[in-house]
């Protein structure tokens, strides 16, 4: 087998890299009217996950769909959050109001799945969570809100553990 060449190498590299999953949410054609004519460009919302706790939602915008979407991934890895995930599910309920959409989420038991739909459950499967519930509350329908009030859910997120020790004080020591 031949030695591959520098160029060849970091080739490999990158695609090791890019191997985090996404998924395109939406793609929406955006027209402006200028003096000289309308000047049309395509807005991507993507998310990517690598199924075990990490996830994230990027919004790119370009002249033809394949930039949009390589610019929508590259803005949706660099804002990755970790989510905290117990027994396949999240710690605890979260109700979130975010522009016009307002969203909640719900633990569920083991087994149950994901019952939720549209942009929640693609961003859930995502993060690798199995059991959970999702509800809008608002009768927002824009895709790209709702991708960013269940990111903003998703970070609200907390292990009861960590909360405790991150406000627990130390003990008073006792002067005789």
């Amino acid at each position: 087998m031949p030695i591959p060449t520098t160029r060849e190498r970091r080739f490999i590299r990158r695609d090791k890299r890019d191997e985090v999953p996404s998924r395109v949410l939406e793609i929406t054609r955006v027209t402006r009217v200028a003096a000289g004519g309308k000047h049309m460009t395509f807005r991507v919302t993507v998310a990517v996950g690598d199924q075990k706790g990490k996830v994230g939602v990027g919004i790119g915008k370009g002249l033809d769909v394949a930039q949009a979407i390589e610019k929508a991934t590259r803005a949706a890895k660099k804002n990755m959050i970790v989510v905290p995930i117990v027994d396949g599910t999240i710690p605890h309920q979260v109700k979130v109001k975010f522009g016009p959409s307002e969203l909640l989420l719900k633990p569920q038991r083991q087994g149950r799945g994901l019952v939720a739909g549209g942009v929640v459950r693609v961003i859930c499967e995502l993060a690798g969570i199995k059991d959970i519930s999702a509800k809008f509350l608002s009768s927002t329908n824009n895709k790209m809100n709702n991708a960013k009030v269940t990111m903003e859910a998703l970070q609200m997120l907390r292990i009861k553990n960590k909360v405790t020790q991150q406000y627990a004080t130390p003990p008073a020591e006792t002067q005789a």
